[in-house]
């Protein structure tokens, strides 16, 4: 049922970026790409578990940690899921006449700041 809703939610982003906020692709798309990404490595590492346990024992403990692909898929569509939160916030947000903008924290971190509708 969490990928039928997902699916669903996909298909609704894509349709909304390319026919009516067609300047929020580039969001749309890290979000979808992001989230993929985080699946991928899920995927990855229940098909090679035995296999990656394994290979992880002979490795550095540093080198280990990263090819924790269960965690790396935790990161990754939590990233993807917050993009995709802050891309429908923004698509409300425009949707409602307000003037949303994305400012980043630190340089990195993406945010949303909504400004009020302009008064006549």
């Amino acid at each position: 049922m969490y990928g039928v809703l997902v699916a669903c939610l996909v298909m609704r982003s894509v349709f909304i970026v390319t026919w009516v906020y067609p300047w929020l692709r580039a969001l749309c798309y890290t979000s979808l790409g992001i989230f993929m990404l985080g699946f991928l490595l899920w995927n990855i590492d229940n098909i090679f578990c035995d296999s990656l346990r394994t290979s992880r024992q002979m490795l550095p403990p540093g080198v280990g940690v990263v090819t924790q692909f269960h965690a790396w898929w935790h990161i990754f569509t939590g990233l993807g899921s917050y993009l995709h939160i802050l891309l429908s916030m923004q698509i409300r947000s425009t949707y409602l006449k307000y003037r949303p903008k994305v400012k980043f924290l630190c340089g990195v971190w993406p945010t949303l700041h909504i400004e009020p509708q302009k008064t006549s």
